[in-house]
């Protein structure tokens, strides 16, 4: 960062003061989502959303319902904490479509403020899992791929596992959309949580197609959408090429394409023997943190399923590296637009980031809740946790976030100090904040013994509220 975490806050600013700053930033992020909420229950249901979520951000253990209620009412009252959490998430009279339904609106408007600034936003799209190798009766629960027991049982000098069938565990699938520019912070679009069903065949197949289809309704051809290699077959290209969207995906070298004289073959004989255009570029390595000499091409080809021409853009970064055989079907004619569809692919890898600081940091695979719908809203809740981490890291509040970072989480090693979005330390410095100086939230009261057992109203009359749900099932 250019100002090297300068402190830009008034002198004198103290502790409790930034802990209420920050408080209110969450106030004022989490508006949308609660006034989207506040039509439909109680305003102190309302009140206990904004706690909840700002209990994911303090707490640094699991995400159980013990410890965020700890969190919400301290830890002398957890109990009443506790109950407030289930009475949020067990409360019949909201959905998770109501929270996602904002989400495509936010990204609206990101959209929209990406093309102002003349680029082309970038829809970046990854699937992963949720593991729950341990759990047996939480509902919805499916088999999924370990990743985590592929890592494992890797062999390294001194441990050596015969390769074989993958390791298969309990858990749920995960399918993300993001947003994104050419630099600066992602936007969450959309979350998808599922289970691959036994009773239910193609579920997977029908879940990504019905996102595929909600985002060609909503953005058509003005997005550019980024897969990586799971997504590079037939059925896929030819499901995009159903609604007509732009795209980018890595294509893997041994499946076939047609080339230009109508020759079926690999995506590295195609391109092999074919020279670079211009000049070598150093193109950074977001995984590896080095620059490398990249070179590209772009040789037009063809697939039966897709009805359309493709271009396939060859990335070459040097000796001893894989080429990336990226297929597109926006016209590729001169070096400049090859180069623009491999930075695209280039910023895929912040989704990869995102599920990480997820999975890590939020410790999403922690949550311990036995019904699905009740599951889906928290899971909902952790992912506005990210995005409000990612709101501090936007420009209008790098005042603020300077200063949580030089005053609550100082680092001597100069990599950290120099890094562009840090937002595992800046999670770090809110949960030292809040728990040093407890926050107090707008409807949110502290705890009492009831006296009473009078509950507020909403603060809308139900019949204002008839055209939210026209649109919150999209």
């Amino acid at each position: 960062m250019s100002s090297q975490y300068g402190i830009h806050a008034k002198e004198g600013q103290t502790g409790e003061e930034m802990s209420q700053r920050c408080a209110q930033e969450l106030e004022q992020y989490l508006s949308p989502w609660s006034e989207r909420l506040d039509a439909y229950v109680d305003r102190r249901i309302v009140g206990n959303l904004i706690a909840t979520v700002a209990g994911i951000v303090q707490t640094r253990s699991d995400l159980t319902l013990s410890e965020l209620g700890s969190a919400i009412t301290g830890p002398e009252h957890a109990e009443a904490g506790t109950q407030r959490l289930s009475r949020l998430l067990q409360h019949q009279g909201w959905k998770p479509e109501m929270l996602e339904q904002v989400w495509w609106e936010q990204a609206e408007r990101f959209r929209h403020e990406v093309q102002q600034r003349g680029e082309t936003p970038l829809c970046i799209w990854d699937s992963s899992v949720l593991e729950k190798a341990e759990s047996q009766r939480l509902e919805g629960l499916g088999k999924v791929r370990s990743s985590k027991a592929r890592r494992l049982a890797r062999s390294r000098p001194g441990v050596f596992n015969r390769p074989g069938a993958p390791i298969m565990v309990r858990g749920f699938e995960w399918e993300s959309l993001r947003l994104l520019g050419k630099s600066g912070r992602p936007q969450v679009a959309a979350m998808r949580w599922w289970s691959r069903d036994k009773q239910q065949v193609g579920k997977p197949q029908q879940v990504q197609e019905e996102m595929v289809r909600l985002v060609a309704w909503r953005w058509g051809r003005r997005v550019r959408h980024v897969f990586d290699r799971g997504y590079g077959n037939g059925p896929w290209l030819a499901l995009l090429s159903h609604y007509r969207v732009r795209f980018v995906v890595r294509w893997m070298k041994g499946r076939k394409l047609l080339d230009a004289a109508g020759q079926e073959r690999k995506a590295w004989e195609i391109a092999r023997g074919k020279r670079a255009w211009g000049e070598a570029r150093l193109l950074w390595d977001t995984h590896r943190h080095v620059f490398r000499s990249t070179r590209v091409l772009a040789l037009p080809v063809r697939h039966p399923e897709y009805e359309g021409a493709l271009w396939l853009v060859v990335v070459r970064q040097g000796k001893g590296r894989e080429p990336w055989y990226l297929l597109t079907n926006e016209p590729v004619e001169t070096e400049q637009d090859a180069w623009e569809l491999a930075i695209s692919y280039v910023r895929r890898w912040q989704i990869e980031e995102s599920y990480r600081f997820q999975k890590c940091e939020l410790q999403i695979e922690s949550v311990r809740v036995q019904g699905w719908e009740s599951r889906r809203k928290l899971l909902l809740l952790v992912t506005l946790a990210y995005g409000y981490l990612l709101h501090l890291l936007g420009p209008p509040q790098v005042p603020l976030r300077d200063s949580l970072l030089e005053q609550w989480c100082q680092r001597a090693d100069w990599r950290l100090r120099t890094v562009k979005m840090p937002l595992y330390r800046l999670r770090w410095a809110l949960s030292r904040l809040w728990l040093r100086y407890p926050p107090q939230f707008h409807g949110c009261q502290p705890y009492r013994p009831p006296t009473s057992l009078t509950w507020p109203t909403c603060s809308l009359p139900w019949w204002s509220t008839l055209w939210h749900q026209s649109g919150f099932l999209f």
